[in-house]
């Protein structure tokens, strides 16, 4: 991690629990992508989705053998379901309803056969940290999530935590230290604010120790700042209480503040498209780069034209120095956009949506020399 001696640095980041009607809308995109592949390996998914109480408003265009047949209302409840929606939090699966503008037909002649080039231009970025414990992301971004997962673990406790929830973290660094600053968590629950503030501090607690055992020079010391809705109270929370899109949590998506990341959102595209292959190989080249022991952090930026099977510029820069002659890496990484395609049948496109695309076992987390 490239600090400089003397210098406090703050670095903040946030995860949103599976319930938040952002997440919601991305992982019903990727259940659609998920249940399109299953059926051809070439499908073409291009969804959007919006959430909004108790209804679901679905576009785009699905192209693969027996669209038709896609039980999209059956997929969409049970997104809602699995996020932990039912009895205790509204809506209930069974009383969403499911509507839109969505193209559902067959690839056409001869699409089938161009489905490895870019079909769109496209702009991406991939990024990797010196940090094994942490899967190689950022220990902010890895704490945010962590806390998160474990606060949704009391979904179905007996505290009956709201399948919807915010989390902020704000990680402090002072040369080779660092420590948590402060905790920010916006939740909703059946208990009162004690038994809430308690299950946070908890939650933080448990990953505070557990980041102190992967992260050298953390100091596992409680933050003095530990907010529980600094606003108040929540009374609504879930689709019930705000709409939501897809594609909308896009630092979730990536690596947090810290990685300048352009606009691409991966949920509801499917895996030859630039926008989602060339993320996911991006990650792959700068974890290559940094588990070589090349440098300490990598940041890979691909640029693909219309028409490429591969990315046509690519960009590898590190704290020090940008590397030189960057497609020389590609003689090692097999970068090419139809080497994503296999890769969604290999994982649960809903899980990766709701916890993250990197830093976890994936198989564009391996390293992937040719």
């Amino acid at each position: 991690m490239s600090r400089t001696m003397n210098t406090t640095v703050l670095r903040p980041a946030e995860w949103v629990l599976p319930g938040h009607p952002d997440k919601l809308a991305d992982a019903i995109a990727d259940t659609l992508v998920q249940a399109a592949q299953e059926r051809q390996r070439e499908a073409l998914c291009a969804v959007e989705v919006a959430v909004h109480r108790d209804a679901v408003y679905l576009t785009g265009r699905i192209a693969c053998t027996g669209s038709d047949t896609l039980d999209l209302q059956g997929l969409v409840r049970g997104v809602y379901a699995s996020a932990g929606y039912g009895a205790a939090w509204r809506p209930a699966p069974g009383d969403v309803t499911t509507g839109g503008n969505l193209c559902l037909d067959t690839l056409v002649p001869g699409e089938e056969r161009i489905r490895h080039i870019s079909d769109d231009q496209s702009i991406v970025t991939g990024y990797a940290i010196d940090l094994p414990g942490l899967g190689f992301i950022p220990p902010e971004q890895w704490l945010a999530r962590e806390i998160a997962r474990r606060l949704f673990e009391r979904v179905r406790s007996p505290i009956a935590l709201c399948p919807d929830g915010k989390v902020l973290v704000v990680l402090e660094e002072s040369g080779p230290q660092c420590r948590l600053r402060a905790v920010s968590c916006s939740l909703l629950a059946k208990a009162g604010d004690i038994e809430l503030q308690r299950t946070v501090v908890q939650a933080v607690g448990e990953v505070i120790q557990d980041l102190a055992a992967r992260l050298p020079g953390f100091g596992p010391t409680m933050p003095g700042d530990i907010t529980v809705n600094g606003s108040g109270t929540f009374t609504m929370g879930g689709p019930e209480g705000d709409n939501g899109l897809s594609g909308k949590k896009l630092l979730l998506d990536h690596y947090g503040p810290r990685v300048p990341i352009g606009g691409t959102a991966l949920s509801g595209k499917d895996f030859w498209k630039p926008d989602r292959a060339g993320t996911l190989l991006a990650r792959r080249l700068a974890l290559a780069v940094v588990r070589s022991g090349v440098a300490s952090e990598a940041t890979v930026q691909f640029i693909a034209f219309p028409g490429d099977e591969a990315p046509r510029f690519v960009r590898i820069t590190t704290p020090e120095v940008e590397l030189p002659d960057a497609r020389r890496w590609l003689d090692l990484v097999d970068c090419r956009f139809e080497r994503a395609a296999s890769w969604s049948s290999e994982l649960d496109l809903v899980d990766g949506a709701r916890w993250g695309w990197f830093g976890r076992p994936a198989p564009w987390e391996a390293l992937g020399l040719r």
